[in-house]
């Protein structure tokens, strides 16, 4: 017998194929795998297996959304710069330690190590990446002291100091400075500039951080420093004391050059953003402006104290040589 052989051409395509289409599905006869594609994995020859894949789904970031990231917790016991520890070391601070890079043998940390032996304070060399993780804002210069917390003063200690000098009290009081760097920046000032004390308040006010003992060049060694929890109580008892209060305000009544302020003073330097607060503001005998003709209607607090602090320096200067 002969073989029929069958003329009708039969397409492979699967498409072409009037069978259900189940490709996609586990269990298929075709040998095609379409691992390739998203969606789908290849877990063997003859197989396809198809992954349920969720939609995704956008977050926005906004300020309640976003991961809180601890902030590093500000250490008051360390000071670091080559100049704020000489100036520690010159005065009664206690040291517990200096910690000094490894090879750093240069310049005035020669300064440091002949104090430090004086003294007899231990010194430690360490790798500089220790010194960098210790720091709080990476300016040790390659050496940092280990210390007590600063003590902070209280504000009869203040005016009894100014008596012991014969002088009538000149203070710095502070309402919620909250930049370190203007607030040692403040410090120095008023260091220089003959201040007796400066009165900060508990509450958002920056204190003596390692930051702020770097700007102040080690001024802070020099200056009582009192901390109280609201300033309005202490601002009567000053007034109390026969000290006048003057307030550096852009709406100040007087340009600070013409009130006079060789007397006894406290000058009260606002916040950085917001100003003297409304009820101490009303708490100041005088407010007082400095003359600006700019552009620009505001200076920074630590400048803004400081060419207040000069004009007052100047009339004492002047009212000692009449």
């Amino acid at each position: 017998m002969k073989k029929e052989v069958s003329t009708k051409w039969e397409s492979k395509n699967p498409r072409d194929s009037k069978e259900k289409d189940t490709r996609g599905f586990k269990g298929t006869s075709s040998s095609r795998v379409r691992g390739d594609k998203p969606g789908y994995v290849k877990p063997g020859v003859g197989t396809r297996t198809r992954v349920e894949t969720k939609p995704r789904v956008e977050v926005k970031v906004t300020a309640e959304t976003k991961p809180k990231i601890e902030d590093k917790p500000i250490r008051e016991d360390l000071i670091e710069g080559r100049n704020a520890v000489i100036e520690a070391l010159k005065s009664d601070r206690t040291i517990e330690q200096i910690l000094v890079a490894k090879g750093d043998t240069e310049g005035s940390i020669n300064v440091v190590l002949g104090l430090a032996k004086e003294k007899g304070i231990v010194v430690k060399e360490v790798d500089r990446k220790k010194l960098d993780q210790m720091s709080d804002f990476g300016a040790h210069q390659g050496v940092l002291a280990v210390v007590t917390p600063y003590n902070y003063y209280e504000v009869n200690e203040i005016l009894e100091y100014a008596k012991e000098k014969g002088e009538k009290p000149f203070i710095i009081v502070l309402d919620e400075i909250e930049d370190p760097h203007n607030f040692g920046a403040i410090i120095r000032t008023a260091e220089v500039c003959g201040a007796h004390g400066i009165i900060i308040t508990k509450r958002r006010n920056v204190g003596v951080t390692p930051v702020v003992y770097k700007t102040s060049a080690g001024a802070v060694e020099h200056m009582k420093i009192a901390k109280v929890t609201n300033i309005n109580p202490v601002i009567d008892e000053l007034k109390a004391a026969g000290i006048w209060v003057y307030g550096a305000d852009m709406a100040g009544g007087n340009y600070c050059f013409n009130e006079k302020l060789d007397g006894a003073i406290a000058l009260v330097i606002g916040s950085e953003g917001r100003g003297i607060s409304k009820l101490t503001k009303e708490k100041c005998d005088v407010l007082i402006k400095i003359p600006m003709v700019g552009q620009i209607t505001s200076l920074n607090a630590s400048v803004a104290a400081g060419i207040i602090m000069y004009e007052i320096l100047k009339q004492k200067i002047g009212s000692e040589v009449k």
